[in-house]
Protein backbone atom coordinates (compact mmCIF):
# COMPACT_ATOMS: atom_id res chain seq x y z
CA UNK A 1 0.00 0.00 0.00
CA UNK A 2 3.14 1.98 0.53
CA UNK A 3 4.93 1.61 -2.42
CA UNK A 4 1.58 2.58 -4.12
CA UNK A 5 1.18 5.56 -2.50
CA UNK A 6 4.43 6.64 -3.21
CA UNK A 7 4.16 5.79 -6.93
CA UNK A 8 1.22 7.53 -7.35
CA UNK A 9 2.52 10.69 -5.38
CA UNK A 10 5.95 10.45 -8.26
CA UNK A 11 3.17 10.13 -10.92
CA UNK A 12 1.49 13.12 -9.98
CA UNK A 13 4.35 15.00 -9.65
CA UNK A 14 5.79 14.43 -12.95
CA UNK A 15 2.54 15.43 -14.72
CA UNK A 16 2.41 18.51 -12.21
CA UNK A 17 6.19 19.51 -14.09
CA UNK A 18 5.16 18.47 -17.19
CA UNK A 19 2.06 20.73 -16.76
CA UNK A 20 4.08 23.80 -16.12
CA UNK A 21 6.79 23.31 -18.62
CA UNK A 22 4.53 22.89 -21.29
CA UNK A 23 1.98 25.79 -20.08
CA UNK A 24 -0.52 28.40 -22.12
CA UNK A 25 1.53 31.56 -23.19
CA UNK A 26 -0.64 33.22 -25.06
CA UNK A 27 -4.36 33.10 -25.89
CA UNK A 28 -5.36 34.44 -29.19
CA UNK A 29 -9.24 35.34 -30.05
CA UNK A 30 -10.22 33.69 -26.93
CA UNK A 31 -9.70 30.18 -28.05
CA UNK A 32 -6.53 29.61 -29.80
CA UNK A 33 -3.05 28.81 -27.62
CA UNK A 34 0.38 29.20 -28.04
CA UNK A 35 1.80 27.27 -25.51
CA UNK A 36 5.53 26.93 -24.15
CA UNK A 37 6.52 24.31 -26.34
CA UNK A 38 5.60 25.95 -29.48
CA UNK A 39 7.80 29.39 -29.01
CA UNK A 40 10.50 26.74 -27.82
CA UNK A 41 10.38 25.28 -31.20
CA UNK A 42 9.51 28.08 -33.01
CA UNK A 43 13.02 29.02 -31.65
CA UNK A 44 14.86 25.95 -32.56
CA UNK A 45 13.05 26.08 -36.24
CA UNK A 46 14.35 29.19 -37.14
CA UNK A 47 17.81 28.86 -36.00
CA UNK A 48 18.04 25.69 -37.75
CA UNK A 49 17.04 27.78 -40.65
CA UNK A 50 19.54 30.08 -39.87
CA UNK A 51 22.50 27.89 -38.84
CA UNK A 52 22.09 29.74 -35.46
CA UNK A 53 22.63 28.40 -32.01
CA UNK A 54 19.09 28.52 -30.77
CA UNK A 55 18.64 31.21 -27.82
CA UNK A 56 15.77 30.92 -25.60
CA UNK A 57 16.65 34.26 -23.56
CA UNK A 58 13.70 36.68 -23.22
CA UNK A 59 14.06 38.91 -26.53
CA UNK A 60 14.27 35.86 -27.93
CA UNK A 61 10.79 34.31 -27.05
CA UNK A 62 9.18 37.61 -27.47
CA UNK A 63 10.31 37.79 -30.87
CA UNK A 64 8.86 33.81 -31.62
CA UNK A 65 5.81 34.87 -29.55
CA UNK A 66 5.50 37.32 -31.50
CA UNK A 67 5.48 35.36 -34.99
CA UNK A 68 3.52 32.95 -33.25
CA UNK A 69 0.87 35.21 -33.00
CA UNK A 70 0.75 36.08 -36.45
CA UNK A 71 0.97 32.90 -37.44
CA UNK A 72 -2.26 32.83 -35.61
CA UNK A 73 -4.38 35.36 -37.72
CA UNK A 74 -3.06 34.28 -40.96
CA UNK A 75 -4.20 30.54 -40.45
CA UNK A 76 -7.75 31.96 -39.33
CA UNK A 77 -7.99 34.20 -42.62
CA UNK A 78 -6.42 31.14 -44.75
CA UNK A 79 -9.39 29.21 -42.79
CA UNK A 80 -12.49 31.79 -44.07
CA UNK A 81 -10.78 32.57 -46.88
CA UNK A 82 -10.13 28.89 -48.19
CA UNK A 83 -6.81 30.10 -49.92
CA UNK A 84 -4.88 27.07 -51.82
CA UNK A 85 -1.94 25.24 -50.04
CA UNK A 86 1.47 24.30 -51.26
CA UNK A 87 1.27 20.33 -52.81
CA UNK A 88 3.22 17.73 -51.14
CA UNK A 89 5.52 17.58 -54.08
CA UNK A 90 6.34 21.54 -53.59
CA UNK A 91 6.75 21.12 -49.55
CA UNK A 92 9.15 17.58 -50.34
CA UNK A 93 10.97 19.87 -52.55
CA UNK A 94 11.71 22.54 -50.06
CA UNK A 95 12.71 20.12 -47.63
CA UNK A 96 15.22 18.67 -49.86
CA UNK A 97 16.71 22.03 -50.57
CA UNK A 98 17.18 22.85 -47.27
CA UNK A 99 18.65 19.78 -46.23
CA UNK A 100 20.99 19.66 -49.72
CA UNK A 101 22.12 23.19 -48.21
CA UNK A 102 22.49 22.12 -44.73
CA UNK A 103 24.11 18.22 -44.64
CA UNK A 104 25.58 16.42 -47.07
CA UNK A 105 23.71 13.30 -46.40
CA UNK A 106 20.35 11.82 -44.84
CA UNK A 107 21.66 10.75 -41.69
CA UNK A 108 23.68 14.03 -41.20
CA UNK A 109 20.61 15.96 -41.43
CA UNK A 110 19.11 13.78 -38.94
CA UNK A 111 21.97 13.67 -36.37
CA UNK A 112 21.82 18.35 -36.89
CA UNK A 113 18.12 18.54 -36.53
CA UNK A 114 18.33 16.09 -33.14
CA UNK A 115 21.07 18.76 -31.84
CA UNK A 116 18.12 21.06 -32.63
CA UNK A 117 15.75 18.75 -30.43
CA UNK A 118 14.20 19.09 -33.86
CA UNK A 119 13.01 15.93 -36.31
CA UNK A 120 12.66 15.97 -40.04
CA UNK A 121 8.70 15.79 -39.42
CA UNK A 122 8.81 18.92 -37.38
CA UNK A 123 11.06 20.56 -40.23
CA UNK A 124 9.15 19.39 -43.08
CA UNK A 125 5.69 21.35 -41.20
CA UNK A 126 7.80 24.61 -40.58
CA UNK A 127 8.45 24.88 -44.52
CA UNK A 128 4.95 23.69 -45.67
CA UNK A 129 3.51 26.59 -43.41
CA UNK A 130 6.33 28.91 -44.73
CA UNK A 131 5.37 27.98 -48.50
CA UNK A 132 1.30 28.48 -47.69
CA UNK A 133 2.09 31.72 -46.49
CA UNK A 134 4.16 33.25 -48.95
CA UNK A 135 0.97 31.67 -51.77
CA UNK A 136 -1.58 33.45 -49.08
CA UNK A 137 0.39 36.57 -49.79
CA UNK A 138 1.29 36.21 -53.16
CA UNK A 139 -3.09 35.85 -53.68
CA UNK A 140 -4.25 37.97 -50.91
CA UNK A 141 -2.47 41.37 -51.70
CA UNK A 142 -0.77 41.39 -55.30
CA UNK A 143 -3.26 41.50 -57.43
CA UNK A 144 -4.27 44.82 -55.84
CA UNK A 145 -0.56 46.38 -56.51
CA UNK A 146 0.15 48.59 -59.85
CA UNK A 147 3.60 50.02 -60.82
CA UNK A 148 3.69 53.26 -62.35
CA UNK A 149 6.33 53.82 -64.76
CA UNK A 150 6.71 56.83 -63.02
CA UNK A 151 7.95 55.01 -59.60
CA UNK A 152 9.79 52.80 -61.67
CA UNK A 153 11.44 55.75 -63.33
CA UNK A 154 11.85 57.49 -60.32
CA UNK A 155 13.37 54.29 -58.59
CA UNK A 156 16.03 53.87 -61.54
CA UNK A 157 17.34 56.94 -60.88
CA UNK A 158 17.51 57.36 -57.12
CA UNK A 159 19.26 53.50 -56.85
CA UNK A 160 21.19 52.82 -60.32
CA UNK A 161 24.65 52.53 -58.70
CA UNK A 162 23.11 49.38 -56.53
CA UNK A 163 21.49 47.84 -59.46
CA UNK A 164 24.50 48.08 -61.86
CA UNK A 165 26.05 46.53 -58.82
CA UNK A 166 23.93 43.41 -58.94
CA UNK A 167 23.46 43.16 -62.48
CA UNK A 168 27.70 43.18 -63.75
CA UNK A 169 28.02 42.98 -67.22
CA UNK A 170 24.18 43.46 -67.94
CA UNK A 171 22.66 47.01 -69.82
CA UNK A 172 22.23 49.53 -67.25
CA UNK A 173 19.38 51.66 -69.38
CA UNK A 174 15.55 52.18 -67.80
CA UNK A 175 14.53 49.35 -70.50
CA UNK A 176 16.82 46.91 -69.44
CA UNK A 177 16.01 47.00 -65.92
CA UNK A 178 12.24 48.07 -65.89
CA UNK A 179 11.18 44.16 -65.13
CA UNK A 180 13.65 44.11 -62.65
CA UNK A 181 12.67 47.03 -60.95
CA UNK A 182 8.77 46.32 -60.98
CA UNK A 183 9.20 42.96 -59.16
CA UNK A 184 11.16 44.85 -56.63
CA UNK A 185 8.51 47.40 -56.43
CA UNK A 186 5.75 45.23 -55.98
CA UNK A 187 6.89 43.35 -53.29
CA UNK A 188 7.82 45.95 -51.38
CA UNK A 189 4.16 47.45 -51.72
CA UNK A 190 3.06 43.71 -50.92
CA UNK A 191 4.72 43.39 -47.68
CA UNK A 192 3.30 46.87 -46.55
CA UNK A 193 0.09 45.70 -47.73
CA UNK A 194 0.93 42.82 -45.70
CA UNK A 195 1.98 44.42 -42.35
CA UNK A 196 -1.22 47.04 -42.84
CA UNK A 197 -3.05 44.09 -42.59
CA UNK A 198 -1.54 42.11 -39.63
CA UNK A 199 -1.25 45.29 -37.68
CA UNK A 200 -5.13 45.74 -38.48
CA UNK A 201 -6.04 42.26 -37.17
CA UNK A 202 -3.69 42.32 -33.99
CA UNK A 203 -5.51 45.36 -32.62
CA UNK A 204 -8.98 43.90 -34.13
CA UNK A 205 -8.27 40.88 -31.68
CA UNK A 206 -7.82 40.27 -28.20
CA UNK A 207 -4.36 38.61 -27.53
CA UNK A 208 -4.17 37.66 -24.04
CA UNK A 209 -0.64 37.22 -22.51
CA UNK A 210 -0.16 34.63 -19.82
CA UNK A 211 3.50 34.83 -19.64
CA UNK A 212 5.21 37.61 -18.54
CA UNK A 213 7.93 39.21 -21.03
CA UNK A 214 5.91 38.02 -24.10
CA UNK A 215 4.22 41.55 -24.92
Amino acid sequence: MCTRAVFITLLLSIMLRAVIIDRIAIVVGGDKIIKDSDINRDIRLVSFINKQKADFGAEARRAAASRLVDQMLIRREIEVGMYSVPSESDVLKTLAGVEKSRCSTAAECKKELAQYGLTQQELKEYLSWQLTVLRFIDTRFRPAILVSDDEIEQYYREHLPQLRKQNPGKPDTLAALHNQIQQTLTAEQVNQQFDSWLKARRQAIKIDYREAGLA
